[in-house]
């Protein structure tokens, strides 16, 4: 792990973390090194670090806002918020070309690809209706930067959907051109999360910058290609 994840919020119900790249959230097969679960015990001081509440989730190397549950009870709210689409999801992505319209949605199902199970592609293997809504911030030298906003929250979404209509995140080594800008990741950022909170109501909205290694590969991505 290169960095720990950051702080934003914490009260007695819930936290806001800024998650770096390369730190995966869940103990999976293969994966030798710590998780986001292994540390949020320390990260929130105590509590039961082998059962974090996490209520929604970031691939591995995916960056970004995250937002956790204190205790069960913060748990079932939050998750439900997100099932009602109450929980404001937007992500900053660098994506291959230039899409046809500047703001779109992406309505199409996603499950697991049949023949790299791997990835997910629509209506693949077991799939679930998916939404994804785009904007174009900035067009580009051959790239464009996208807000991505989540409607649900399936595997790989804003991944395999910007794909899908054959503009795939810069730097996806799943979907994309692995290196692109010379990036060693996607270029993919959870950059805003807002909700209001789930016992006092308070509107609550967070911001993340784009860390270093996103920033330098959005500055070269917006030089001139020589003739």
């Amino acid at each position: 792990m290169s960095a720990p994840p950051r702080l934003v919020h914490v009260d007695e119900r819930l936290a806001v973390i800024d998650k770096p790249a390369g730190l995966i959230v869940h103990p999976a097969p293969g994966h030798s090194g710590p998780t986001l679960v292994d540390v949020l015990g320390d990260l929130l001081g105590g509590g039961e670090p082998g059962r974090p509440g996490i209520v929604h989730r970031l691939d591995r190397d995916t960056s970004g806002l995250m937002l956790v549950a204190r205790d069960p009870d913060a748990h079932r709210r939050l998750a439900a918020m997100i099932k009602r689409h109450e929980v404001e999801r937007a992500y900053l992505a660098l994506v291959e070309g230039r899409p046809r319209s500047r703001t779109g949605t992406i309505d199409a199902p996603l499950g697991r690809d049949h023949r790299a199970p791997e990835r997910r592609a629509v209506r693949g293997r077991g799939a679930r209706e998916a939404r994804t809504h785009f904007t174009v911030l900035e067009t580009l030298a051959g790239d464009s930067l996208v807000e991505a906003r989540l409607e649900t929250g399936r595997t790989h979404q804003v991944r395999a959907h910007l794909a899908a209509i054959g503009h795939p995140v810069a730097g996806d080594p799943r979907y994309g051109e692995l290196g692109r800008h010379g990036l060693a990741r996607q270029f993919l950022h959870s950059a805003r999360l807002g909700f209001e909170h789930p016992f006092d109501g308070e509107r609550l909205v967070f911001e993340s910058d784009l860390p270093e290694d996103l920033a330098e590969a959005l500055a070269r991505a917006a030089t001139p290609r020589p003739l």
